[in-house]
């Protein structure tokens, strides 16, 4: 009743006019308690109107549920249908006023776990681009939820098409930058359908007491809501049931209802209602990284570095070569993977030895600040393995550690060379320029450190470094202050006297 009523509250004129044909879909319609609220809703605000329910539901027994109430309310039979939303849209021609659903949270379409013929039928469907259902791209195949949003931003009529949706909060903010659930919410984003987020109380549905979101969604915003989005806490709006009902522990009244209503249609900030620009939650990821300033030694420290840091495994497996002589010996065959790596670690064994052996006869307490100076050193050194360029620079990159007092290394172009060992992350908000932000969050910590945007969606794997997130529990979060160690210690020693004098008492101790 509290997403309808939010769903009307606004964009919705129309709905008035005599005679009004009125379409509502669920893709996840179960034994069709949405429909049912919708249409009751509707009816009461135009009782001329031509409600037309639509609904697919996957389950059964639900299904003939949800069939049964739509023939009491003499709806067309055919619109309630039993088939897979994944597998086919089964009103392909028909847009809709209104999409309101629940759709399961966590379910796989993907994997074993998933119903049988889903995966094949979403990847179909995937395949026709920006024409697809889902053209923003597709999530983790073990959640579901941002597909039934897509596909329900997809039936939503072009002009006026709005939809309410229930989901739990992976959905706001997770995958990282690149994943599927980061791009879906960008492409919501990018294209303004989101007008509200609604986080409900917990303990409200008879199935579960997580925390769970109300997505409003239009094609039709009003002119102040272009643009921005407007976050709802009702965490709190509620009314405890007098009986619990499985994990439903609290209720929207028609009080409740009406407050959270006013909140989105007033559309005004407030302790409960936050409004931002779209913006806010886009994001780009940036590589920051410092000089490469590297001191180059061979003493007993850097041989063990060297051989620790698993720099030459490539080369040579100690570990993995054993491990595959072991099978060999059990007379278990080997696959494709197995021969190929016995070979080379049979070839590079001896070499590999010979590496740390000149390496252990030329041991010096010297340390070298230039790269320059070291190389020749160590060429001539192991000039007579014949290694290729890349062991050679694995072995000078552990026999190395960062040293800021080293000197600074440049290409052969006279360019700055980044050292990948200091590599880390900062998300900026792009509305937020990189030079400020590092002015301001990094610099005064690692003065020489530079951001590296390396966004590329020239490739074939486009490498992608913008994306979305909604962390919607950081926008109300207020700071509680620890209460003051001194009020702790005494209420300590307050329980410990009490468990000592109910001790003694219990052993009639005086």
């Amino acid at each position: 009743k509290m997403m309808v009523s939010v769903l009307t509250a606004e964009g919705c004129d129309d709905v008035f006019d005599d005679g009004k044909v009125i379409t509502v879909l669920d893709q996840a319609a179960g034994t069709g308690g949405m429909l049912s609220t919708a249409y009751g809703h509707l009816h009461h605000l135009n009782k001329t109107a031509d409600i037309r329910l639509f609904g697919q539901e996957l389950i059964g027994q639900s299904y003939a549920v949800g069939l049964a109430e739509m023939l009491i309310k003499g709806q067309d039979a055919s619109n309630f249908i039993h088939v897979d939303t994944f597998k086919k849209d089964c009103f392909k021609d028909t847009k809709m006023r209104f999409v309101i659903e629940n759709p399961p949270f966590g379910t796989p379409y993907k994997g074993a776990d998933a119903k049988t013929g889903q995966e094949e039928a979403v990847m179909e469907e995937y395949a026709k681009g920006e024409k697809s259902r889902w053209p923003a791209g597709l999530p983790a195949g073990g959640d579901s939820q941002l597909l039934f949003m897509q596909s329900a931003i997809d039936k939503m009529d072009e002009e006026v098409g709005r939809a309410a949706i229930i989901t739990n909060g992976s959905p706001l903010f997770n995958g990282g930058v690149s994943s599927g659930e980061s791009q879906i919410r960008r492409w919501l984003l990018e294209n303004d359908y989101i007008e509200a987020i609604i986080a409900m109380p917990t303990d409200l549905f008879y199935n579960t007491g997580i925390a769970t979101y109300a997505w409003i969604l239009s094609k039709n915003k009003r002119e102040e809501r272009i643009g921005k989005i407007q976050l709802i806490n009702a965490t709190e709006i509620y009314h405890p049931l007098r009986k619990s009902l499985g994990n439903k522990r609290k209720e929207f009244t028609g009080e409740d209802r009406k407050k959270i209503t006013e909140l989105y249609a007033n559309f005004r900030e407030n302790d409960l209602s936050q409004i931002y620009p779209n913006e806010e939650f886009i994001y780009r990821e940036y590589t920051v990284m410092e000089p490469l300033q590297r001191s180059y030694a061979i003493n007993d420290e850097r041989i063990e570095n060297l051989e620790t840091s698993r720099k030459l495994n490539s080369f040579y497996d100690k570990a993995k070569h054993e491990e595959i002589l072991e099978k060999e010996e059990s007379a278990t065959e080997l696959n494709k993977t197995e021969k190929r790596n016995l070979k080379k670690y049979t070839e590079n064994q001896k070499p590999y030895e010979e590496i740390f052996k000149i390496l252990n006869e030329n041991k010096s307490d010297k340390t070298y600040m230039d790269v320059g100076e070291f190389e020749p050193i160590l060429t001539n050194l192991l000039g007579d393995l014949s290694l290729t360029k890349s062991v050679f620079n694995n072995i000078l990159d552990g026999l190395s550690i960062m040293d800021k007092s080293a000197q600074i290394q440049k290409d052969k172009k006279g360019k700055i060379i980044y050292d990948k060992d200091t590599k880390d992350t900062e998300i900026v908000n792009v509305r937020e320029d990189i030079d400020d932000y590092m002015k301001r969050e990094v610099l005064p910590h690692i003065p020489d450190a530079k951001a590296f945007f390396e966004e590329d969606l020239s490739l074939k794997n486009p490498r992608i470094k913008t994306g979305a997130e909604i962390p919607f529990t950081r926008y109300f979060y207020k700071y509680e202050a620890p209460r003051p160690s001194e009020d702790l210690a005494k209420e300590f020693l307050e329980l410990e006297d009490l468990v000592n004098k109910k001790v003694k008492d219990l052993f009639g101790e005086h």
